[in-house]
């Protein structure tokens, strides 16, 4: 497995704006102010996502994207593709195999993280369908697809994309959980990208509140000492 130091090059790839910022934004912050690259893959613009109904979704999605785009400069990361999937009706297709793979291509990462593929029973709220899709969608682009020159062969052909081998992917939301991260030194950068989403996060009376208690948790699952905040994830080796 990856040891830390190890890690030059992150791919986050999620469904929704917000969905890196509520399942890992303090570790990404943790990344970049250790010298990693972070780069993020957002497979839909958000268009179904808000509260206010007077905006329709192309006002949405732009928004959205707008959000996104400031949240990730609170954990320094300024690079973002979105691939402008519809929203709430993702499905893991060969075609959304094909968009990760190309970007898992371009970007070459050392780690990839995206959502579980699997649904969680004891909290449906990561469950959402696009969640679980995009998760499948990542993991089987991570393998065989991205590693394999044989898959999608017009990706090296036509884009000049050879194949590359993801060495560990961290999956978020899930039962499973097998690995954390002490995010105490930044989560006040976590809760700070997650105000950045306005649309998702402004009718939430007590964010701070919500975000330490979830953290508090793992911390405290963690073993770390009290007054801690972590993140939690289920590693995956790709070997």
């Amino acid at each position: 497995m990856l040891d830390e130091a190890e890690i030059k090059k992150v791919l986050v790839v999620v469904a929704h704006p917000d969905d890196i910022d509520f399942g890992g934004a303090g570790t990404v912050a943790r990344l970049t102010e250790a010298g990693a690259e972070v780069v993020y893959c957002l497979v839909t613009d958000g268009d179904a996502g808000g509260f206010d109904r007077a905006v329709d979704n192309g006002g949405m999605a732009a928004l959205r994207r707008a959000e996104q785009t400031a949240a990730a400069k609170c954990v320094g990361v300024t690079d973002l593709r979105f691939l402008g999937y519809q929203d709430g009706v993702v499905e893991q297709t060969l075609g959304l195999r094909r968009d990760i793979t190309r970007v898992i291509r371009q970007v070459r990462p050392d780690l990839v993280i995206t959502s579980t593929p699997e649904r969680n029973y004891e909290r449906l709220g990561p469950s959402h369908p696009d969640h679980r899709a995009v998760g499948g969608a990542t993991l089987d682009a991570v393998y065989p697809d991205a590693r394999n020159p044989y898959t999608f062969p017009e990706l090296l052909a036509d884009e000049g994309l050879e194949a590359w081998t993801v060495r560990e992917v961290w999956l978020t939301g899930g039962m499973t959980v097998n690995h954390y991260v002490d995010v105490t030194s930044t989560v006040d950068r976590k809760i700070a990208a997650l105000r950045a989403h306005e649309s998702q996060t402004a009718h939430v009376p007590d964010l701070d509140a919500m975000v330490k208690g979830w953290l508090s948790g793992h911390a405290a699952a963690a073993g770390l000492p009290e007054g801690s905040y972590a993140e939690a994830f289920q590693r995956v080796d790709t070997a």
